[in-house]
């Protein structure tokens, strides 16, 4: 069994927890000075990096190749998302929201602190605040957070093996084709570099059981967890989502332009909690706007 990676040894500072580096080894200074220049220099002198073990680096430190050390970010700029996150529902263990469109679900490239993450921890004073699954930056509706560390892994491997029972709405102004319900099965393959997930020839390993509401909508519940997934099968049906930038075609937008919103709408999620065995069950508040 892999061994947990141990805590980060500086607290969660404004909504963010600190940046964990692998380094090449020899002199600390003077390897963060050729990668990052006067930031680092900057981090050294004001004590802001630390070791592994929490012992704050200075010139005199000397690591070996693989160790890694923790320090603060510097946040890039970034467009504010400017919608509000509500609260579904919120416990000791718990807090579950109705995650809007455009908030990625936590850090992420160019998205840090408009983040569902990073604004919650900050909004709820609750550092320790993880999510125990995620959603698309484009998707909107249910997502479960976690509140302590030690709650993490449990509610994590709920969701990683399959166990939470998912529901969506979409909408697509296509004109449908075939008979409904249809039961999707292919094979997914998303690559580091690419924008879109593609489908491919080989064992099928995505399975999204599509449903006719009337109205243009499309009640989708997903067997498996594929980046994309949804997006990707309700394309090949013919049906792409109304608002989606990357399928059947990557389409740019620019990161101020909130006005074309996906579609797709995380409605429903249910699963027996690890910890009492009852039954938990969440559902999004929101709907689909002209």
């Amino acid at each position: 069994m892999a061994s947990r990676r141990r805590p980060a040894p500086l607290p969660v500072r404004d909504g963010l927890g600190p940046a964990r580096l692998r380094l090449h080894g020899g002199p600390v200074a003077d390897e963060l000075r050729a990668r990052f220049g006067t930031v680092a220099t900057a981090k050294l002198a004001a004590g802001e990096v630390v070791t592994a073990d929490g012992v704050v680096v200075d010139e005199t430190t000397v690591l070996p190749a693989g160790a890694h050390i923790f320090w603060y970010r510097d946040l890039p700029e970034e467009v504010p998302v400017p919608f509000a996150i509500p609260v579904l529902h919120r416990d000791e263990d718990l807090v579950v929201v109705d995650k809007p469109h455009f908030l990625a679900t936590m850090p992420r490239g160019r998205h840090v602190a408009q983040t569902a993450l990073v604004r919650l921890r900050r909004e709820l004073d609750l550092p320790e605040l993880s999510p125990a699954h995620r959603l698309d930056r484009l998707t909107a509706g249910v997502l479960v957070f976690t509140t302590r560390r030690e709650l993490r892994g449990p509610y994590q491997t709920l969701f990683a093996r399959g166990a939470v029972r998912k529901q969506y709405l979409a909408r697509s102004s296509a004109e449908a084709v075939g008979e409904f319900p249809q039961l999707i099965r292919s094979r997914i393959v998303k690559r580091r570099g690419c924008l879109q997930a593609r489908e491919e020839a080989g064992e099928p390993n995505a399975e999204t059981f599509v449903e006719e509401l009337g109205d243009r909508c499309y009640r989708l519940t997903p067997r498996t967890g594929r980046t994309h997934q949804l997006r990707v099968h309700m394309a090949s049906l013919g049906l792409p989502i109304d608002g989606d930038p990357l399928y059947p075609k990557v389409v740019e937008v620019a990161p101020d332009d909130f006005s074309a919103p996906l579609r797709l709408l995380a409605v429903r999620l249910e699963f027996e909690d690890p910890f009492t065995g009852c039954l938990r069950s969440f559902t999004s508040r929101r709907a689909f706007q002209p």
